[in-house]
């Protein structure tokens, strides 16, 4: 069975499935920035041991094992390499739950990191399989839904369970439904067949040596790799403290912060996602460029209400129920809503610069980058100034590490900028655009 340019419900019903596991993909990402103060009080450790668990450990073995994953998903199928590595980061994700000391922990983190590596930047080629080149930013931003919705669960349900029944039972309950995504995917969900052999008798696999350089030298594509890591650090780093800000410098309860951080943030987050989405495809038919301009627009626009939100002094806007909303949390409402514009026209300009036998290689590239310096980078940084500010602030040396951490998105718009004239020109001078699999074979 083929797959026809206009999508039918099977394509939609994929997406689904891919968006439900993305899902599950941030939540067990994102399940750790809500249970810190927990785990900092049993096994003893200090905010940059913090930063090192949820950062570093996790972002260099995404990093090593991200290219090689894409590289086979490529080759074999994206399906399968979804599936396979879906099943293995909730099984990791289950053990998080049972580990006896820190040191457990760290080693089952690492296997959710290796069972991660082979998610995203699948997943995302398998979209743009899926889908026409003028509806791809729509369909990719339905999957990029899963960063937001899983700080939603994540933190808000993670939250709720650690406050109730403690923070390993909300690793053992988050990380059991993803077993059953995995296998439903595997089993249910027709893909086209992997572009290595729907083009065997045009195209042969290089050296992956030679396909990074490459890919390297299409013009835009370091500046959009530059943006997604500068940005990554900036956003990895918000999002992993900011129920911990919550909690020491306006005094909430660990539900009540996961509530705001999961529940409020994530809406935003969504909405944001979706508008960007939308937005993007629709200028983008008027002038290519505007697939690099609606993400720089948006984080120009993000920075000024990441800076309110955690330099606004402490007090209570309102309640809901008996969960105070501090005033400053009202700017991190409309920062969710634009901070995430970066992420879903960055992949989708990737998927218009390379074709489907490179795409989850580049995509690879890009979410490593994010990953590295990100999931990496930013949790680190920001645990390494808190505990360095925390000798003359106290407390308070969270808020002014995390309102340090924004210049990164500075950063970002400089290389959106850069990346802008070039990935116009690159696309207004190609005379065969990259298309999905529309004739491939289905697997």
């Amino acid at each position: 069975m083929s797959i026809p340019l206009r999508p039918t419900w099977r394509t939609h019903y994929a997406l689904g499935v891919l968006a439900a596991i993305y899902i599950f993909n941030y939540i067990d990402r994102l399940l750790m920035a809500i249970l810190i103060e927990p785990v900092k009080a049993e096994f003893g450790i200090s905010d940059t041991g913090i930063g090192l668990l949820s950062g570093v450990t996790f972002a260099v073995f995404y990093t090593i094992f991200g290219f090689p994953l894409g590289r086979l998903s490529d080759r074999i199928g994206r399906k399968k390499v979804i599936a396979f590595s879906c099943i293995a980061w909730s099984v990791m994700t289950i053990f998080c739950g049972f580990a006896a000391s820190f040191t457990m922990l760290v080693i089952a983190r690492i296997g959710v990191a290796i069972g991660e590596a082979g998610g995203t930047a699948p997943s995302m080629a398998m979209v743009s399989d899926l889908y026409p080149p003028e509806r791809r930013s729509t369909a990719l931003s339905v999957l990029m839904l899963g960063s937001s919705l899983g700080a939603i669960f994540g933190l808000g349900l993670g939250g709720w369970i650690a406050q109730h029944y403690g923070w390993r039972f909300a690793f053992i309950v988050i990380g059991a439904p993803g077993i059953f995504l995995g296998l439903l995917l595997l089993l249910t969900v027709r893909a086209p067949k992997p572009a290595m052999l729907v083009n065997a008798n045009q195209v042969a696999q290089a050296h992956w040596a030679v396909t990074v350089r490459e890919l390297f030298q299409t013009p835009s594509f370091l500046w959009i790799v530059l943006t997604g890591g500068s940005a990554a650090i900036a956003g990895y780093a918000i999002g992993t403290w900011s129920p911990s800000f919550l909690i020491r410098s306006h005094g909430l309860s660990l539900q009540d912060a996961g509530l705001l951080a999961g529940v409020a943030g994530g809406a935003g987050a969504t909405f944001g996602t979706l508008t960007c989405g939308i937005l993007c495809d629709r200028l983008a038919r008027r002038d290519k460029g505007w697939q690099i301009g609606v993400p720089l627009l948006g984080t120009l626009i993000s920075i000024p209400f990441a800076l309110a939100y955690f330099l606004w002094p402490v007090g209570t806007a309102f309640y809901v129920g008996s969960t105070p909303v501090p005033t400053a949390f009202l700017f991190y409402g409309v920062f969710s809503f634009f901070g995430t514009w970066w992420a879903t026209p960055c992949l989708g300009a990737i998927s218009h610069l390379f074709p489907a036998t490179r795409l989850a290689q580049a995509t690879a590239i890009f979410v490593m980058s994010m990953t590295l310096l990100g999931v990496g980078v930013g949790p680190l940084l920001i645990g390494m100034l808190s505990d360095g500010f925390a000798h003359t602030l106290g407390n308070e040396g969270l808020r002014y590490a995390l309102a340090s951490c924004v210049s990164l998105l500075v950063l970002a718009s400089v290389f959106l900028a850069m990346a802008l004239p070039r990935y116009r020109n690159h696309l207004m001078n190609k005379t065969t655009p990259p298309a999905p699999l529309a004739d491939a074979a289905t697997a």
